[in-house]
């Protein structure tokens, strides 16, 4: 569904900004709530806002990763298949645009892994973050002993615990609304499991999170903070090509869908993207492979190996070509939220006003009920009978 047919069918409209109903005084109540609810996370971030940049690869270059931190979030270059002197050059770049607080995101399944990992302890990067894999204990230590806090995502209850024995500082749950790789479970399901259960390290909440309001819920559940990955692609500071950003701001939630798997024999990683050609030849790549496959004329891994390069540089041919009919456009759910191009201190104001009138709304509605509980007859006890 487009955004403009999910407008007709009666979205909410923007909540009301500054000047909006509460008064100062409700709305600076409101934004010390927040404050608090987030406090762990911004001490353990060192940032102002407990807001995470997801790491996109292509995306979340130095450009848009000082803008976050600038803003008073906390930025994620994403390494992605980055080599050692790449990865290096890209922090320097990083360093000469911000003074604020920023992580790299690093794959567990690199081949240099251990190579990169030396480069941001060199450049005394202070935060690392695993993704892609349960990291393995040698590079646990070698992070921890560079004296770099650790942050590993964690798809289950048991794997964030097990994380925070081996060492994590913090852990990031990411449900599968989120765009590019992801998991079978959604975030809300993902929270309510993991947010009651781990409490000795600060839990980042991430996934289809495009709203402040998404934010205040998840903070109210214990998340130390949120992050969010979608929401930026069409910053200014993004180097995303134009037609990739234009092909957020057209599409809605449900032009974001998971890779299709058709035969278990030959598993396939679901990664969210918005639908377009190169979607339909990923299914007819995956059919002529297992054609061939049961003729006899290519082996299981062989096949396998074809599925998995399928996609090899579809994603910088999206965002850096603008080739959004055959690359790969990877989104999350929330690109319905993405409205416009703004600036990446806009957005986090914006997610900031949403959650602060969030609260205000609510103390008001509180405030309302309270009245009329005490103009009603009988303390507003209905009377029975006439």
């Amino acid at each position: 569904m487009t955004k403009t047919a999910d407008r007709e069918a009666g979205t909410k409209p923007e909540t009301s900004g500054p000047g909006g109903p509460g008064g100062d005084a409700a709305r600076d109540r409101a934004r010390r709530q927040v404050d608090r609810r987030w406090r762990r996370g911004c001490e353990f971030l060192g940032t102002d806002l407990a807001i995470m940049g997801g790491a996109m690869t292509w995306v979340s270059e130095r450009n848009l990763v000082a803008a976050i931190s600038n803003g008073g979030g906390f930025g994620v270059i994403a390494c992605g298949s980055m080599n050692p002197e790449q990865l290096e050059a890209e922090i320097a770049g990083t360093v000469a645009l911000t003074r604020r607080p920023f992580g790299v995101n690093l794959i567990t399944l690199h081949p240099q892994l251990n190579e990169l990992i030396d480069v941001c302890v060199r450049q005394r990067v202070g935060y690392v973050v695993l993704a892609g894999g349960l990291p393995n204990g040698a590079a646990v230590q070698r992070i921890k002993c560079g004296g770099a806090k650790l942050l590993c995502f964690a798809p289950a209850l048991a794997i964030a615990r097990k994380l925070v024995r081996m060492g994590a500082d913090a852990i990031v749950i990411e449900g599968m609304e989120a765009g590019g790789h992801i998991g079978p479970v959604a975030t809300g399901v993902l929270a309510q499991e993991i947010l009651p259960h781990v409490r000795d390290v600060p839990v980042f909440v991430a996934g289809g999170i495009g709203r402040g309001e998404a934010i205040v819920s998840y903070l109210e559940m214990g998340a130390a903070g949120v992050q969010l990955g979608t929401r930026f692609v069409c910053a200014h500071e993004s180097i995303a090509h134009p037609k990739f950003k234009r092909a957020f701001v057209r599409a809605g939630a449900r032009d974001a869908v998971p890779s299709i798997q058709l035969d278990a024999r030959f598993p396939v990683i679901p990664v969210r993207a918005l639908a377009n050609q190169g979607t339909q030849r990923f299914l007819d790549a995956q059919r002529g492979i297992l054609d061939r496959f049961n003729r006899g004329e290519v082996s299981q891994k062989d096949g396998q190996l074809e599925i998995e390069h399928f996609w090899a540089g579809a994603l910088r041919r999206a965002v850096i070509e603008g080739d959004i009919e055959t690359g790969s456009v990877m989104a999350g759910q929330s690109v319905g939220m993405v409205t416009r191009e703004q600036s990446t201190a806009e957005i986090l104001a914006e997610l900031v006003e949403q959650a602060v009138a969030t609260l205000v709304a609510r103390e008001l509605e509180s405030e309302v009920e309270s009245g009329a509980g005490r103009r009603a007859p009988d303390g507003g006890q209905a009377r029975a009978g006439g």
